[in-house]
């Protein structure tokens, strides 16, 4: 068992639990890590263990939401149940366009899309994009209270006028002028619609374009729909669960469909890495629902820039000049 391979791993595991779950890319990050620390397997593997070591990312989302998920939890009424089961059938419906789109397209977008440049357009736009919607949410949640439209900031997301997604007292925005609160039309799990976890799960299809994010791509769904930050986020971990599962489960069968083999090595890699992923991902996760609910998303706009950049320069300057 060579322990060089098993840092690499742990190191994968590490990149992966931290950016599945920021808007900022996995699998763009493992690509572009990959350029750099090279691990010593066969391609097959690499390309199986790129999707597979997601694993230990989602089990953490069940971990940390299970009670939520639930739906047989002892201390669930009936209603609560019943909700329960609500909530998996948006989830279920949300995942229905990317399974239609990603499935047969699926090798083709490995084959044209799987590399750096790509990567790198995708980091930018999307960090653009974020910058510019969270400009266009701070604007608007100024303007509806400079308008007086709402009194306290505890008014229910029923009580709200319909895509009025930022309004705060002007009171409450001098007092926290430095934090970005975190308003929407939609402001729980219960407010959102079939017909909003349906666009939400459009916009997962972006995703399917290494270096646009999953969870960026469904976050920016999710806002511009009228989610607050903290419903996009959530939502957007929820869909990853049946994704993440099927999309594992498709690659560990085209695996060994294509001779693929596990050795001891092979499973102490995949393990540490997934074992990796799972506890990073528990301190990622619970460190962004805090982020989200006090603060935008503008400074992940920033580093999907600046990283984007860095990787062009690096592929399309430094590389041909260094003859690398």
């Amino acid at each position: 068992m060579d322990i060089i391979e098993l840092l690499k791993s742990a190191f994968m595991g590490l990149v992966e639990g931290i950016t599945e779950w920021l808007p900022v890319s996995s699998t763009g990050h493992m690509i572009l890590v990959d350029e750099f620390v090279k691990m010593n397997v066969s391609e097959t593997f690499w390309n199986m263990f790129l999707v597979v070591i997601q694993l230990g990312a989602i089990l953490a989302v069940c971990v940390l939401f299970f009670r939520e998920l639930n739906p047989f939890s002892p201390s669930k009424g009936k209603e609560g149940r019943r909700d329960t089961w609500v909530l998996w059938g948006k989830i279920v419906l949300g995942c229905i366009p990317a399974a239609a789109i990603g499935l047969p397209l699926n090798d083709w977008m490995e084959e044209h899309f799987y590399n750096a440049p790509v990567v790198a357009l995708a980091l930018i736009v999307y960090g653009v994009l974020f910058i510019v919607i969270e400009n266009w949410r701070a604007s608007k949640r100024e303007e509806m209270a400079v308008a007086g439209s709402f009194g306290s900031r505890a008014v229910v997301a029923g009580g709200r006028p319909a895509g009025a997604h930022f309004a705060a007292p002007a009171a409450d925005i001098a007092e926290d002028d430095d934090e970005d609160l975190d308003f929407g039309s939609i402001a729980t799990l219960e407010d959102l619609s079939w017909k909003t976890a349906l666009g939400i799960g459009c916009f997962q299809v972006l995703s399917l374009v290494p270096g646009t994010s999953r969870s960026g791509s469904t976050i920016i769904g999710g806002l511009l729909l009228g989610c607050t930050r903290s419903v996009a986020s959530k939502f957007t971990f929820f869909l990853a669960i049946p994704v993440m599962f099927g999309a594992s489960a498709l690659k560990l069968v085209k695996y060994f469909v294509k001779g693929g083999t596990f050795g001891t090595n092979e499973i102490a890699i995949l393990g540490v890495g997934c074992v990796v992923a799972f506890v990073v991902s528990l301190i990622a996760i619970k460190w962004l629902m805090g982020f989200v609910r006090r603060h935008d998303f503008k400074c992940f706009g920033v580093y999907r820039i600046i990283l984007g950049i860095v990787v062009l320069v690096y592929f399309f300057v430094l590389e041909p000049m260094l003859g690398l």
